[in-house]
């Protein structure tokens, strides 16, 4: 690694704290919480899920036969790998090194963007199906439960899908950072995406099985 890929191990101080580590706890802590706070969130939309799947498991599992499981898994993939992606480039913020960080970040993002469009190309065919309820389109499913199940699909996909936009809005702050030299706050700020997005994913996962697999 060469010194012009190497940033400055200057840490900014804010006023409030102490030293260094007892700023990158604050810190840590602090996003450690907002993730707490993040699956309450989803928690929520999980329980709804498992309770009406019990309550209408055979209506879920026809709805669910309706799912792309290959953009699904493929999907499930592109997040998995994303996640190394931002790992790597968490390791290489802590080194300093700027070319790695920047190419792993680059990836992350490209991961993201192709996740997001295969989303896309997926809704526009349950749209042109007529699965997205009140859409304009009549419903093809009558059995009970197969609406309730879209509803939640989409609201959990939906929510998802942003919470991913936000990522993929806080990898590129973060390259831009590097490529600015504004270092002080790359590590940390690496490390928080980092979290973030390691969120994402799992959210993701969660919702792989409760969507695609019913049934299969």
């Amino acid at each position: 690694m060469t010194g012009d890929d190497r940033a400055s191990d200057d840490v900014v101080l804010q006023h409030h704290f102490a030293d260094t580590d007892q700023q990158r706890a604050a810190n840590r802590m602090g996003m450690w919480i907002f993730l707490g706070t993040e699956l309450m969130l989803f928690g929520g939309i999980f329980l709804g899920f498992l309770t009406y799947r019990v309550m209408h498991p055979h209506g879920f599992e026809t709805a669910a036969s309706h799912t792309d499981l290959l953009i699904g898994t493929v999907n499930t993939a592109v997040l998995l790998t994303s996640s190394l992606t931002v790992a790597i480039a968490v390791a290489a913020a802590r080194l300093r090194d700027r070319r790695t960080g920047l190419a792993a970040l680059g990836a992350t993002l490209a991961l993201g963007a192709v996740f997001l469009m295969l989303k896309g190309y997926e809704y526009y065919k349950e749209y042109a199906e007529g699965l997205i309820p009140g859409a304009g389109k009549a419903f093809p499913l009558e059995q009970e439960g197969t609406m309730l199940f879209w509803n939640l699909y989409f609201a959990a996909t939906g929510l998802h899908a942003f919470h991913l936009t936000v990522a993929l809005c806080l990898v590129i702050w973060m390259m831009l950072l590097w490529t600015r030299g504004t270092t002080d706050r790359v590590p940390e700020g690496t490390e928080a995406v980092g979290l973030y997005w390691h969120l994402v994913d799992v959210i993701w996962v969660w919702l792989y099985p409760l969507i695609y697999l019913a049934g299969r």
